[in-house]
């Protein structure tokens, strides 16, 4: 018998020196761009260099992928609406470990990183902290040799692209794809059908078993897979992304064709693909909430057909999915999984209803993300009836099961059940999104230990004590790879020279920095490289905006979404107490200080765009005035982003955290910031807890209510127009807001902003907390003149950030949760 010959391919290891990726960036340049070197723009030579890092991705890539399928892994399913992964070509060139060589490559072929990296668009994917916590989760999990696959939308326009115009924020089109990208792969075989709309049919087949069909669906799409590699850190893992594009399933209409009316022709195919156009679409109208209830079902749909298929390639029956996959849900976005997973089980697959929901609750698992009711996912029936009929009938199902077990453990209480309903009966009667992921999974997580204790305490007390070892903690993480190693490479050299470079893995490691806090020369280092990143900071805000700082004022920042509950608003007030007293007196005590500020406001968020208008006023008047000048700046940069992060963070000497107590799930940039030695000014709110803990009290400004006082002040009459009145210097600060003093011409253009304090209650608490952050930010003035003591402290911080890696939330996830082994 002749022996059969193996064809499969080998893996041949492209190598990664400064010779080879040379040669490779001139081959793709010649037969990827057609381009030569005289010929060659910036974008040719971006995409040449981009295209011979991903060859060196791609053979990893395509040996993790087989290798998931011949070891037959459970795999980590991570269903997100938001990615925010930064820049594609710094993040791969640190995990990959060729930085150095690829930078020679470059600089041989007579371009420059800065003409590189100019055409490195971030991608569009994210608002804020939550796609960046899912971009951090997939690098920890390749680093950690978790199988696991990232799934999103590829949506064509990020949330917006921030300019600011006389003060105002602007949103411009955030068209990231608008020189393509060479990091994705498209996957044209991966097609699946989404449908909408319709109706149900009822009844019974052959042997009497209930039967359901969903029929006369219309606007029906095709999802299309793209997908992009996230490497682990110098390992041979690389997970996948994939990202869906809706695509329709006809590319026009024929008839209308035929017709004559070619614009009619192909306008059915261009309502259908605005599916995956934009991330969040305003959905102030009723237009805007269906189409982002069809995003979000778009999304668990075509990701579900994919799970699925990928576990039919070595499985025949379901008895084992809960043990091969395990999908976790990042908020509620994809919260129509449950349904969707159920609706397959049960009408596809003909599995009896028990069967199908116990697999359902044994794969799944939630984290929540907010603790504000009004922020918790909800859709009314008649649109979810309308959109998605079958689903909604299935929730009723879901509900009416649940509620029946529920009543077993609390009979004749009525007000709890109905607390505990998928469906809020009370004024329009909608589906609770958070009730129904946690009716549906094994595990519901909050995403910091205070977050943890109020979710259980609060939104979900019912659900606690219904199913009390259904919620545990994980506490949120940051890649250590991005946001100390490729964020402030000066920083992380001196690390890496002094303890080694384990901690890029091992954030712990850190902890060994503590030895040389009495020591005068690593001291004097630390200060040096924190005066250069100011100084490039300081480099950056006099492009940007075109005002002139001081490097060695203090840098005080805070950089995250623009909200109310974040109470920007709370610092602003404090820039302005510091102008004050320096007008009155020049001499006065106090450090030079920059206040930066960044960050976006929704579009349709009024007052959280009033305040951007209020902070660039504000910064207008001061920045201009020569008596204060040279003391107080106050700046705001537009277009937050990881880029802008990576540019602030490094620079930073003071970190704001300073959300009312009880409002703040988690925070991250808290975190981060810290890594790089900054110190924080912040309330006993989300991570502020436990960095505090971890940081120690002498090494942290911790002010203002905590949770429980702040929740007590507002139950018993909290009266804010008293403390205007009692306190001279918030009250004249508020004054000058009302009478036009920043806004010269328009008197009331603040007033909304002025009545949400004085005449609507002071909903986040900043009048209450302003005294106390007062007196919190003397403190830092007087410890910012000792300059060996903030030193030591910097220092303190960076080391106690072991906890805060997202490794360690991974790790806690795939043992807690998932019941996966991770291999890093």
């Amino acid at each position: 018998m002749k022996k059969k010959t193996d064809v499969s391919p080998k893996i041949v290891r492209l190598p990664a020196t400064a010779v080879s990726l040379k040669e490779s960036i001139l081959t793709h340049l010649k037969y990827s761009q057609a381009k030569d070197p005289s010929t060659a723009t910036g974008l040719d030579k971006y995409t040449s260099v981009a295209l011979a890092v991903r060859d060196r991705l791609v053979e990893k890539w395509i040996q993790t992928q087989k290798s998931y399928y011949e070891k037959d892994v459970k795999r980590v399913y991570y269903l997100s609406m938001e990615y925010l992964v930064g820049r594609a070509l710094s993040n791969y060139l640190i995990n990959l470990d060729f930085r150095e060589e690829c930078l020679e490559a470059i600089a041989d072929l007579g371009y420059s990183l800065e003409e590189i990296e100019e055409n490195d668009i971030e991608a569009g994917l994210g608002n804020g902290g939550l796609g960046r916590l899912a971009a951090c989760f997939m690098d920890s999990m390749a680093t950690l040799g978790i199988p696991a696959y990232g799934y999103g939308i590829r949506y064509e326009f990020g949330i917006f692209y921030q300019k600011i115009t006389d003060g105002y924020q602007v949103e411009t089109a955030d068209n990231w794809l608008r020189k393509g990208s060479p990091w994705e792969i498209i996957r044209p075989e991966y097609l699946y059908p989404v449908k909408f709309y319709g109706r149900t049919i009822h009844s019974l087949d052959g042997q009497g078993k209930p039967i359901c069909n969903w029929v006369d669906t219309r606007d029906d799409v095709l999802a299309e897979a793209y997908d992009i590699p996230v490497p682990g850190y110098q390992n041979d893992t690389v997970n996948n992304l994939r990202l869906w594009a809706a695509r329709s399933t006809r590319e026009f209409d024929l008839h209308h064709f035929n017709m004559g009316d070619y614009v009619k022709s192909v306008s059915l195919k261009q309502d259908t693909e605005t599916l995956s156009k934009v991330l969040y679409p305003n959905d102030s109208l009723s237009q805007g909430k269906e189409l982002r209830l069809k995003q979000e079902y778009f999304f668990v749909c075509a990701s579900l057909q994919d799970i699925i298929r990928r576990y039919k390639r070595t499985h025949t029956a379901f008895k084992l999915f809960s043990d091969k996959v395990a999908i976790q849900l990042n908020d509620t976005h994809p919260s129509l999984a449950i349904p969707e997973f159920m609706r397959i089980l049960v009408d596809e697959e003909r599995r009896p209803w028990t069967e199908a929901w116990d697999l359902t609750i044994k794969t799944f698992a939630y984290t929540n993300h907010t603790i504000l009711p009004e922020a918790l996912e909800t859709w009314t029936t008649d649109l979810l009836g309308k959109v998605l009929p079958r689903h909604l009938e299935i929730i009723f199902e879901i509900n009416k099961r649940f509620l029946e077990q529920a009543r077993q453990k609390f009979p004749n209480d009525s007000a709890r059940l109905a607390r505990l309903s998928l469906i809020d009966e009370n004024r329009a009667k909608s589906v609770r999104m958070a009730n129904l992921c946690i009716a549906g999974s094994h595990a519901v997580n909050g995403v910091a230990a205070l977050h943890t204790h109020l979710i259980k305490t609060t939104i979900f007390k019912d659900f606690h004590e219904l199913y009390p070892s259904r919620f545990q903690n994980k506490t949120n993480g940051i890649t250590p790879r991005l946001w100390l190693k490729a964020a402030n490479p000066r920083l992380a050299n001196l690390i890496t020279d002094v303890i080694g470079p384990k901690w890029i893995t091992n954030l712990d490691e850190l902890g060994k920095l503590r030895s040389k806090i009495a020591d005068p020369v690593f001291c004097a280092k630390w200060r040096e490289i924190k005066n250069s990143n100011k100084i490039d900071l300081s480099a950056y805000i006099k492009k940007e905006v075109g005002f002139t700082v001081n490097p060695d004022s203090i840098f005080d920042v805070q950089i995250k979404r623009v909200h109310e509950y974040k109470r920007q608003l709370l610092c602003v007030l404090y820039a302005i107490t510091q102008y004050i007293r320096f007008k009155e007196n020049i001499n006065a005590a106090g450090a030079p200080r920059t206040f930066i500020f960044a960050g976006k406001a929704a579009p349709g968020y009024s007052m959280a765009k009033l305040i951007i208008k209020l902070i660039t006023s504000v910064g207008k008047k001061i920045n201009n005035d020569k008596q204060t000048m040279d003391k107080i700046k106050v700046i705001f940069l537009p277009n937050y982003c990881v880029s802008l992060a990576r540019i602030i963070i490094p620079g930073a000497d003071l970190s704001e955290q300073i959300s009312t107590a009880g409002t703040e799930a988690s925070g991250t940039g808290n975190m981060k910031l810290a890594l790089n030695g900054a110190l924080t000014i912040g309330t006993l709110d989300g991570a502020n807890v436990e960095i505090r803990e971890e940081v120690g009290e002498d090494n942290i400004f911790i002010f203002g209510l905590n949770a429980m006082e702040a929740d007590q002040l507002k139950k018993n009459d909290y009266r804010p127009e008293n403390i205007y009145s009692n306190n001279p210097e918030l009250k004249k600060a508020l004054d000058m807001i009302r009478d036009g003093y920043f806004s010269p011409g328009n008197s009331r253009l603040f007033q909304p902003i002025i009545d949400s304090l004085l005449v609507h209650g002071d909903r986040y608490l900043i009048l209450a907390d302003f005294d106390a952050y007062l007196n919190c930010q003397q403190q830092v003035e007087a410890l910012f003149h000792k300059t060996d003591e903030w030193t030591q402290k910097s220092i303190i911080n960076t080391a106690a950030m072991g906890k805060f890696s997202s490794d360690r939330t991974i790790a806690e996830y795939a043992r807690d949760i998932w019941g996966v082994k991770t291999s890093g």
